[in-house]
This record gives structure tokens, C-alpha cells and sequence, in this order.
């Protein structure tokens, strides 16, 4: 990649894991809107329902990370959390018509598998025990395979779960200790041997960007990645916000590699995983090539959400459980408190405990379709669109502020190809997506925001 390119376009810009991002969120989103907003959701599209649910607690809590975590070290405290979790979860479902279906339930955190395997059967249960499923229902979990053994895997298996996300992020022992993240409990190949065995989906979770990471050190880790065969191979691009998380600070003492070593990192690695036969699904998904991600990619039909890349299949509104979980409805997003005090007092009482969220107007759920588009499959058709949503392709185009000259700067750079009847952004300017979609966010620049670099 281009050093200029790099220095231009390396900047702050949202992930746009949502539109508009969560930042925007405000505390006007009381619980009255909430649950006004998941009764509506039962009138809206998709039909079909996704659960997350959050699991905060962490044994040791690692440098790098920007999720919501808690230092696991009060036993009552993590009985008063899961409690209160299947309390907030009896108080939603009444409020969802029955008649639809579950396509997914997804497991973050914090560390999912610091809970007994029996606590996250019982989670399945008070779900599964209230609602259809769609066929191959995908019950997914993100593992930290520094502390469990072998019988724990296979109980996760009998509790349900058919997709193992493991957070093993570098296979180089200099980075995980700089990083203090724990190494893998077993050797990571019988670990592999359990799941394929039982026949399970199994993604690997790395984030390049790390202290002590080179080119060569990263290469090693993805090609022995490659030679275990998962079904999906993820590469996270580490976000530095020290601001939101002060623990990354220490490895500032280590020290971050250069923008241009990351950007080397990363493509190395895909030029790795390409030859190895898997196929680039979107900034840092690898699938293998009969995987249902790549099919969807291929007829423009992926989807995204906080989860991650979905199918049409799964896609479903998001309802979300636990201290910061964020519900994705159709036209509403609602984040829970990060709280944990809180939000076991407020659940107790039976109050939704809703920090804050947003309500979308017309304007911005076309923004909402553009953005999330282009972010999953890399090419937006105008009138396709225009189709979809009943909306003439000139009023999507001024709803974005769809700007000519800017758009003509991203071609004169390589990044895109484009006319009036199309966008697409080049495979070769991929980590770039995110500035084009942000030429696209009127919202932007509203409001004093901070945001990690694209690169």
C-alpha cells in the first residue's frame, strides 16, 4: 500500500459497526422508548430475532481490550449478575410476539467461558424454551482457550453450542505477555481435534497491531492458523483508545508498531489466507469457500451487526441482555448501563435498565442501508438499492450528501470505481472502506467525537 495513501487516509473515522455509531446514543432514550421500540420491532423488518447476551467477567483483564470487562473476583457479585440476566431476559420476552422466530443467539464479553457450562445452558434454555428456531439455528460463543480443558469443550457442545469463536489473537508468546493475555490451556491442535470431531464451526480470533508484532512474527501465527483449517479466520485490527480503555496505556511503554508495519502486517496476512483458499469477507473476515458468509457475499447479501457478519439467514433485530449490551432494532438502537451495581438494582426492580440509545428518522435509516452495504459487500448499485427500499436513487444520493468531487478524489486515489449508476470500492483499497463510508455520514463532524484510526 501506498506510504501517501496511508498518510492521507489514516485517520479517525467510526467502525460503523452501527449507523449512526454508538457514540451518538443519547440519554433521552428512556425505558418507556425501549419498550415502545421492541413492541414496534414485532411490526418491522427482519422478522427474525438474534439474542446477545454479555458475559463481563474476565479472569485477568488483557492490555488491548475496548470491550465493557469485569475482574472476576466476587462470587456473590457474579450470582447477583446472572440472576438479574435471566430476570432482564423473562421481562423482554413477553414483549416479542412468539409467532417469530430465533436465528441466532450469540455469547460476549468480558469471557463467556469463565461460567460453568451449566449457567450457559440454563441462558439457552430460558430462550429456546419460548420460541421457534429457524433450521440450523447458529448458537455461538467467544472462547478464551487459555483456561479450558477438555470436558469443558465437549460440554459446551451438549449444552448447544455449534459455533467456537477462540480468542487466541497471537500465537507468539512475547506478544501475549506484552499484551497479558494467557496462552491457550491445551495445545490449540486438541483443541481443534475435540471440535472438529463433534463436527462444530470453529472461528480463530487474532488482532494484528500488537506490541511487539512484526511482519515475520505474524506471518508464523497465520500460517500456522492455516495449516488447523477453521471454517473462519479473523484479524482484528487493534483499535487504540486509551481514552475509553486506560490499560492500554501500558502498551504504549512497549511500544505499538508504525501504521506502515500494521498495514504490511495485514496484508501479508491476506495475501496468506488468499492463497490458502480462503476468500476475503469484508475488513477481516476469512471464510472458507462453501462457507455460507461467502455465499451471501457473492449475491450481495451479507449483513452486519455488533456480532459481526451475518447471512440473510441469521439476520435478525437484535435484542440484547447484560451491562452494555446494545439491541439493534429496526428503527431504535438501546444500550444497556456498563454499570454492573446498577443494573442488577435496576433489573431487581424491574426496571429496564437502559442507559441511553437513539431513534433513527427516515434520513438516517437510508443512510443506515447505504453505509451498512457498502461496509459488507464493497459496492452499492443505486437503483438496486433504489428498488429495495422504494426510494428514487436521487433522493438516497442527496439523503448521503453523495458529494462528486470527493467521490472522484477516492478514484484518482485507487480506492474506488464508480458512475452514476454504481460505487465499488477496489479489492486493493479494502481497509479503506471506512473513509468512503464516512463521505457518506452527514452526521460526522456534528458533534466532537473520537474515533480510532482506519489503519
Amino acid at each position: 500500500m501506498k506510504q501517501e495513501l496511508l498518510n492521507k487516509y489514516s485517520i479517525p473515522v467510526p467502525r460503523y459497526t452501527s449507523y449512526p455509531p454508538a457514540n451518538f446514543f443519547n440519554e433521552s432514550f428512556t425505558e418507556n422508548k425501549y419498550r415502545q421500540a421492541v413492541i414496534e420491532s414485532n411490526n418491522q423488518n427482519p422478522q427474525h430475532i438474534s439474542i446477545y447476551i454479555h458475559i463481563p467477567f474476565c479472569y485477568h483483564m488483557c492490555y488491548y481490550c475496548g470491550c465493557n470487562s469485569q475482574l472476576l473476583k466476587n462470587d456473590k457479585v457474579v450470582s447477583d449478575y446472572i440472576d438479574a440476566l435471566k430476570k432482564e431476559i423473562r421481562m423482554t420476552l413477553p414483549l416479542l410476539d412468539h409467532n417469530r422466530k430465533i436465528s441466532q443467539i450469540h455469547y460476549g464479553g468480558g469471557t463467556p467461558t469463565s461460567q460453568p457450562v451449566s449457567v450457559l445452558k440454563e441462558l439457552n434454555q430460558l430462550v429456546l424454551s419460548e420460541f421457534n428456531c429457524i433450521e440450523n439455528l447458529e448458537i455461538a460463543i467467544e472462547c478464551h482457550p487459555g483456561y479450558a480443558d477438555e470436558a469443558y469443550w465437549n460440554d459446551l457442545i451438549d449444552a448447544g453450542f455449534n459455533r467456537i469463536s477462540l480468542g487466541v489473537q497471537d500465537f507468539n508468546e512475547d506478544v501475549l505477555k506484552a499484551s497479558n493475555r494467557k496462552a491457550p490451556r491445551m495445545p490449540i491442535e486438541d483443541i481443534f481435534k475435540i471440535l472438529k470431531n463433534r463436527r462444530i464451526s470453529v472461528n480463530m480470533d487474532f488482532i494484528y497491531g500488537l506490541p511487539l508484532q512484526s511482519v515475520e512474527s505474524f506471518t508464523k501465527t497465520i500460517n500456522k492458523a492455516i495449516a488447523l483449517k477453521p471454517d473462519r479466520i479473523v484479524t482484528f485490527s487493534y483499535a487504540h483508545v486509551p481514552w475509553v480503555n486506560e490499560l492500554q496505556k501500558k502498551l504504549e511503554n512497549v511500544g505499538l508498531p508504525s501504521i506502515e508495519i500494521k498495514s504490511k502486517i495485514y496484508e501479508t496476512a491476506k495475501q496468506q489466507l488468499n492463497n490458502a483458499g480462503y476468500k476475503t469477507i469484508g475488513l477481516d473476515h476469512f471464510v472458507l469457500p462453501n462457507d455460507e458468509l461467502y455465499e451471501a457475499q457473492q449475491s450481495k447479501a451479507l449483513h452486519r451487526n455488533f456480532q459481526g457478519y451475518c447471512t440473510r439467514r441469521t439476520t435478525g433485530q437484535v435484542y440484547a441482555f447484560g451491562i452494555t449490551g446494545i439491541s439493534q432494532l429496526a428503527t431504535a438502537y438501546s444500550q444497556n448501563t456498563k454499570d454492573l451495581k446498577t443494573y442488577i438494582e435496576q433489573v431487581n426492580e424491574g426496571i429496564f435498565p437502559i442507559a441511553k440509545g437513539y431513534i433513527l428518522n427516515e434520513e438516517e435509516q437510508i443512510t443506515r442501508e447505504v453505509i451498512s452495504r457498502l461496509m459488507c459487500n464493497y459496492t452499492i448499485n443505486w437503483q438496486n438499492l433504489s428498488n429495495e427500499l422504494n426510494i428514487s436513487a436521487d433522493k438516497i444520493k442527496s439523503t448521503i450528501g453523495y458529494n462528486e468531487i470527493q467521490l472522484q478524489e477516492f478514484a484518482n486515489d485507487g480506492i474506488i470505481e464508480y458512475d452514476n449508476n454504481a460505487l465499488t470500492v477496489l479489492s486493493e483499497a479494502a481497509p479503506f472502506v471506512r473513509n468512503v463510508a464516512a463521505s457518506f455520514d452527514r452526521l460526522l463532524g456534528t458533534k466532537e467525537n473520537r474515533y480510532s484510526k482506519s489503519i
